[in-house]
């Protein structure tokens, strides 16, 4: 199926759709596909039958394949390196609820009433090596060095030696007083010093002097800290330590390969260093608040993952009224890469230790106001605390919550406290646009402007009136329609030059009318108009390279149709330009919402035809569905052209959103009077406040007219007092 294709979704998930027979995506699964792929936590409201099960199940499936298929890669010697793990804090050797940020130099754990720890990558066997860690947030933490036999929770067995927050040491479960009680944004510089058998500690570069001795140097020692409810930051040389190390102290990344030992520690890692998952530790994890529902979703997955093989997905469902025995056989013996179960059920599996969520890599929540009706609240949170907010191959844990009422107070407070910067995706609510977004329309009226009769340059037009008698002396309905073409493709670049936009995404109706902007756009100057298009004709590849480039700015603009512009969130994006209306409303809304995000200004322009606009309309009836067709007869004809009323289109839109649009003029000026204040596209609005230093200039004339004013009024007032009280005397 092309249509999810265009969304990044795998031809062989596709294959899976195309025998279900759905046509084309739903609204739900249009917007929630590229996020969920994107990496975001995603928010969705929308009616029952919409296909949200659809829309977080296929690109999960889709990322959970492509994760093991990695690992089978590595595992059979197919990839090209395997990245040393270098100094970074270790994914695999942590505690449960430790998250390590992608570079692993800084670990987090939310967990209030356990501690969790977490071990470098690398350690020494020899020498006198230092370095740095600092407190980035409030909590307990004790930092330090242990073996790779030590407990996780640093201090308290014989191998492991720390020193903590409340200031004291500990080795062996022995809490001595050391130093002094340190906490946020103190540096605390960890020593070693195999050579005499010595740990000592610095804080903010002042020596703490000796800790512990007879420090055993025949198993090596690595960096290693425990936390509860805090967050640390650590440096192991690669860049300037802010405290000059003691004299014949090194940094660790200075260490040679003969003092190096690698972390082997964690259920994760073979022999060779490549990740391998344990059978009982699924990337996915879906709560549904009822076994029907569980049921529904799970062979909804079974028909989706038909067709990937090697390596093939294991799910299981894990519902009550099921044999628990089975469950637990299957999860030690086969494995489960993605799960789908009541809450009753997983909290038994987890509590009982067989069932970990150390590699989850998605938490779903479907049907979330339901489960947090039932009560499920507290246990919601317990998982979530317990998966790594990072996984192994440094991708952020995602979640997603479907909900029939996303600003239900709960639901709302839910978000607010586990999810990060979640994208919402509310079908249910009324369209409006944002504040932040400037909406205008041009009126592109052939009739009136007839420059398109003798233009120097133009855009090749979409080929519909090959077989019209179209001359620019007639002004029959084909030539203004062949000249609306013409005129568009001139006001995009006046927009783009008016407004000196240099990043903008340009939408068309049709793939042909993206690549005859593009050729336009590369023929006037490259350079001045770099852009890529983002269309369902364009190969997978090469799709995925254009936004890339587009999103690191290495083009300026971004030649979209509605369904591949889909889910696209380009930060501070800061202009948009309708070449044509959609005809569908809700596709306005949604394009305009490109620009307008995260409080910044964004203008959107779109280009009206005031006569109508023949196009192409390729219909079930075309047996190529527009490739390679030009059935320019109408369809009324049994062609594939129509004619295109975009001042309806445009009368149904502000109608649906309650508003009328604000029309400008051909020159592209857009006036700025009802923002309050100056605007700058792609940044935040300027608010004014009190304007009283930039005001009195601009009100110092009006006062002094009021000024003369008042006294005329007082004078006339006791003129006519003074005359009346005369005739009463």
């Amino acid at each position: 199926m092309a249509a999810f294709e265009e969304f990044g979704i795998l031809s062989e998930i596709s294959k899976a759709i195309d025998e279900l027979e759905w046509t084309l995506p739903t609204d739900i699964q249009a917007e929630g596909i590229p996020l969920v792929l994107g990496g975001g936590d995603v928010l969705m409201a929308a009616e029952t039958g919409s296909g949200k099960t659809a829309a977080f199940c296929l690109p999960i499936i889709q990322i959970v394949w492509e994760t093991l298929k990695d690992i089978k890669s590595r595992k059979t010697g197919k990839a090209t390196t395997i990245v040393s793990p270098g100094w970074n804090m270790s994914t695999h050797d942590r505690g449960s609820a430790l998250a390590v940020a992608p570079d692993g130099l800084r670990v987090q754990s939310r967990e209030f009433k356990e501690w969790h720890g977490n071990r470098c990558t690398q350690g020494v066997t020899g020498g006198k090596w230092g370095f740095e860690a600092t407190v980035t947030d409030e909590g307990l933490c004790r930092v330090g060095w242990s073996t790779l036999g030590a407990s996780l929770d640093l201090g308290t067995d014989k191998f492991g030696w720390g020193y903590g927050g409340t200031g004291k040491k500990s080795n062996n479960r022995q809490f001595d007083n050391y130093g002094e009680a340190f906490g946020k944004n103190d540096v605390i510089t960890c020593l070693l010093d195999l050579d005499k058998g010595e740990v000592k500690f610095a804080k903010n570069g002042i020596d703490l002097g000796v800790a512990f001795t007879g420090v055993s140097s025949q198993a090596p020692l690595f960096p290693a800290v425990v936390l509860k409810n805090a967050e640390m930051a650590f440096n192991f040389g690669d860049k300037p330590f802010k405290y000059v190390l003691p004299d014949k102290f090194l940094p660790l990344i200075s260490a040679p390969n003969d003092k190096i030992a690698m972390n082997t520690n964690g259920d994760n890692i073979n022999e060779d260093g490549v990740d391998n998952l344990a059978n009982n530790a699924p990337q996915a994890i879906i709560i549904e608040p009822s076994r029907e529902l569980a049921e529904q979703t799970s062979n909804q997955i079974k028909l989706f993952k038909k067709y990937l093989e090697n390596p093939s997905i294991r799910e299981l469902l894990v519902i009550g009224g099921v044999n628990v025995k089975e469950q637990i056989s299957l999860l030690q013996n086969q494995g489960v890469d993605l799960i789908v179960g009541t809450p009753g059920r997983l909290e038994d599996l987890i509590q009982g230790g067989y069932l970990s969520l150390s590699n989850c890599r998605f938490f779903v929540l479907d049907e979330a106001d339901a489960l947090l009706k039932q009560g499920y609240t507290d246990l919601i949170e317990r998982l979530h605390k317990q998966m790594p907010k990072f996984t192994t191959d440094g991708k952020r844990l995602q979640m997603i919550v479907c909900s029939a009422t996303l600003h239900a107070f709960e639901v709302k407070k839910m978000a607010e406290k586990l999810m990060y910067f979640p994208m919402w995706v509310d079908l249910k609510g009324e369209d409006a646009v944002p504040e932040t977004v400037h909406h205008v329309v041009v009126q592109v009226d052939p009739q009136k402007d007839r420059s398109w009769q003798n233009l120097k340059r133009h855009i090749s037009t979409d080929g519909v009136h090959q077989q019209d008698n179209v001359r620019p002396s007639n002004n029959n309905a084909e030539t203004l329609s062949e000249a609306v073409k013409l005129l568009k493709g001139e006001y995009v670049i006046r927009a783009i030059e008016v407004h000196n936009m240099d990043r903008a995404i340009l939408f068309c109706r049709t793939k042909l009318d993206c690549d005859n902007l593009e050729k336009f756009m590369k023929q006037i100057d490259n350079k001045k108009f770099s852009c890529v298009c983002l269309h369902g004709d364009r190969k997978p590849n090469e799709r995925k390279a254009n936004l890339e480039l587009f999103k690191r700015s290495e083009v300026k603009y971004l030649i979209c149709t509605d369904v591949a512009a889909r889910g696209l969130d380009i930060s501070g994006l800061p202009f948009i330009i309708n070449i044509t209306l959609p005809d569908e409303k809700s596709n306005y809304v949604h394009r305009i919402g490109r620009v307008g995000r995260a409080e910044r200004m964004g203008l959107a322009i779109s280009l009206v035809s005031t006569v109508p606009e023949k196009v192409w309309y390729h219909g079930e009836w075309c047996k190529t569905r527009g490739r390679n067709c030009w059935n320019t007869h109408l369809t009324d004809d049994k062609g594939c052209c129509m004619w295109y009323n975009e001042p309806q289109y445009l009368a149904d839109i502000e109608e649906h959103l309650n508003v009328t649009i604000q029309q400008i003029e051909p020159d592209m000026k857009v006036p700025l009077d009802e923002f309050d204040g100056k605007v700058v596209y792609g940044q935040k609005r300027q608010q004014l406040g009190s304007g009283y230093h930039d005001h009195t200039p601009e009100m110092a004339p009006i006062v002094k007219e009021l000024s003369k004013l008042e006294s005329k009024a007082q004078i006339l007032y006791l003129k006519g007092h003074l005359a009346k009280m005369a005739r009463i005397a």
